[in-house]
């Protein structure tokens, strides 16, 4: 295993300034690194969070390919026997008042024992977006030799494959193929308006019944209202309460997201690769991808907008709500021309464009619901720029890629690897020293522009 002082000095880009970018994003990591996972933050995020460890895993492929094989693998050996992959793996180590809900909270071995939660370690029981096989296909790809010296793709593949089988059955809850979610932290945009709608249906749990540790790290402007956390609450304790069992809960919150959706579509592309990379055939995962695309257009994407909706499974009705996971679609490979072109132009037009910073606000900048500080209803995140800097490039827009490229490197570095900052001046919002911020800096600082593929 490298040293901390090895990655540092790993090859590096020729100019200074991207030598001092660089090493500030390594930094971040090793100062986040627990001994076998990344956490987001020491402070806000102590535990190991999924989809944070996929684009860590994405980051550390620069640094050491053993440590990005490693921190996929230790978030995979906290897989569920019913193929999910929870969205935090608790830390035994620390204190139950360390974050909120707690293991004590998600009871996941005794709770989740039916649904097939692991009995050695206690996780969440809901899960996040599936990135997880882009992130194992680009680690491989780091150094393809030593990820067959090892096996890692031998070993992950048939994990993620029952990961992608366990959405696609038992989260189909439309019927018309798409993975549905079941709680807003499972798309990974906690409070966005997208879920407002939905959430209306929920009622709180009451305030005293809970207390909020991520208050004592954050500011309270940064942060969901106690509002949305005692909607969160209820909907994870109603899960809980039934086993963490899909077949039998009847779920108050269900939608088609169409990021998540997307994610799946290219992870199934990188599942593909991996299986003609070990000899098995790919078709089934191409073919999969392919009805999952269709179903995607068909079901979420909006004409007038010019932008995919989320799905409220409840009304059977898109919600009217323009976000960034609207966006993130620009992924999928073979989407129509016609629907790639309006994303560019709504993604280039007055609702989704940040001249001052170049980054992708999380909400419309003119809609109702905008702050441009409070988490996902504004701020814009280098989690989504990443991925819709990715897209841009699968469809050839190269100097639009390169421009949200600087825009993110430029303010990665000058809010000091925030978590999110305000879209239009670039102010640092959330905690500090965040991961996948570093992580992702990393990648973009590394990676050749013309991988942008699965």
């Amino acid at each position: 295993m490298n040293s901390p002082l090895d990655l540092l000095d790993r090859p590096a880009p020729a100019a200074p300034a991207d030598l001092t970018l660089r090493r500030g994003a390594a930094r971040v990591l090793l100062d986040n690194w627990t001994g076998a996972s990344t956490v987001p933050s020491r402070s806000l995020y102590p535990h190991q969070w999924s989809w944070d460890s996929a684009f860590v895993a994405v980051g550390l492929r620069h640094l050491s390919v053993r440590r990005a094989q490693r921190e996929l693998e230790s978030l995979l050996a906290a897989q569920w026997a019913d193929g999910r992959v929870p969205h935090i793996v608790f830390n035994p180590a620390l204190p139950h008042d360390a974050y909120f809900p707690s293991p004590d909270f998600w009871q996941s071995s005794t709770a989740g024992r039916t649904a097939g939660a692991p009995a050695s370690v206690e996780t969440s029981g809901i899960v996040q977006p599936p990135v997880h096989a882009l992130a194992a296909w680009l680690v491989h790809r780091a150094d393809p030799a030593e990820s067959r010296r090892r096996g890692f793709l031998a070993r992950v593949r048939p994990r993620l494959a029952a990961w992608h089988d366990y959405l696609l059955g038992r989260r189909d809850l439309g019927g018309g193929g798409l993975a549905a979610v079941v709680h807003p932290w499972e798309p990974g945009m906690d409070n966005s308006p997208g879920w407002d709608r939905a959430l209306q249906r929920v009622e709180p749990s009451p305030p005293g019944t809970f207390r909020r540790a991520d208050l004592d790290h954050g500011h309270p402007a940064d942060r969901p209202t106690d509002l949305d956390y005692g909607r969160y609450v209820r909907l994870a304790t109603e899960y809980r309460e039934a086993g963490y069992d899909d077949r039998v809960v009847r779920h108050r919150f269900a939608v088609e997201d169409p990021a998540f959706n997307a994610l799946l579509v290219v992870s199934e592309l990188a599942l593909a690769a991996m299986a003609r990379e070990l000899g098995l055939p790919g078709q089934p995962h191409t073919e999969r991808a392919a009805g999952l695309t269709r179903a995607l257009v068909d079901r979420l994407w909006d004409e007038r907008a010019g932008l995919f909706r989320v799905r409220d499974l409840h009304t059977g009705e898109p919600v009217d709500e323009r976000t960034v996971s609207g966006l993130i679609p620009l992924l999928v490979p073979q989407l129509p021309e016609e629907i790639v072109r309006r994303l560019r132009s709504t993604l280039t037009g007055p609702r989704f464009s940040a001249p001052a910073t170049h980054l992708v606000p999380s909400y419309d900048l003119t809609g109702h619901a905008f702050d441009p500080t409070r988490y996902w209803r504004g701020p814009a995140w280098f989690n989504t720029a990443w991925l819709i800097e990715r897209g841009l490039r699968t469809h050839g827009f190269q100097q639009d890629a390169e421009r949200l490229r600087t825009g993110f490197l430029t303010e990665a570095g000058r809010s000091g690897f925030a978590e999110y900052v305000d879209p239009a001046t670039g102010a640092a919002r959330g905690t500090r020293h965040f991961s996948w911020t570093a992580a992702l800096t990393l990648d973009l600082l590394s990676t050749d522009p013309e991988e942008a593929g699965p």
